[in-house]
């Protein structure tokens, strides 16, 4: 009677075994589905990228010259550019402001502000990056907007600078193509 009662107990294991081994392949197809579905969901294909930074310390007057030179540019074209600015090797026209004649053909004034090159280099590398991340195989930077921030106080009763800046990205195959 004790080898019936041993026998029952080992065909009970091995029946629960069986039950168990069943349900984690039954678990394991229904994650490996889930997987699938998930890595469908993560292409976003966007018309627009954008990038903003709100209040750097750069000059407000600068970036607006800045962004009028990096729009209707790669955001490769546009870094490269910022950096030849920002070493002392081109630079940025200031038309309508009276400043110095630089060399080169064709620029009346420009200066080198390297600050806010760097800082503006720094925005446009995060363009690019959001323009990766959805989608966007050829990105051309379309707006490029500098406006003044809220100044805070300084010592003596001054005011320091502050600007905000907003850039937008669009495919340029998309924006070759006419408007119906």
């Amino acid at each position: 009677m004790a080898e019936e009662i041993k026998d029952k107990k080992i065909d009970a294991v091995k029946v629960e075994e069986k039950e168990t081994k069943e349900k984690t392949e039954t678990k394991d197809i229904k994650v490996e589905e889930k997987k699938v579905e998930k890595k469908k969901e993560e292409v976003k294909v966007k018309d627009v990228a954008i990038a903003n930074a709100y209040s750097l310390k750069i000059s407000a007057k600068y970036s607006v010259y800045i962004c009028k030179v990096i729009k209707h540019k790669t955001p490769e074209n546009a870094i490269k550019r910022l950096m030849e600015a920002a070493t002392g090797k081109r630079a940025i026209p200031m038309s309508g402001r009276e400043v110095a004649h630089q060399k080169g053909k064709g620029i009346s004034g420009g200066k080198f502000p390297k600050n806010a090159c760097n800082d503006i280099a720094t925005v446009i590398k995060q363009l690019k990056a959001n323009a990766d991340n959805l989608g966007i195989e050829n990105p051309v930077i379309t707006i490029a907007q500098a406006n003044k921030a809220s100044m805070p106080f300084r010592s003596g009763g001054r005011r320091g600078k502050r600007t905000h800046i907003h850039l937008e990205a669009r495919d340029k195959s998309k924006l070759m193509e006419p408007k119906k």
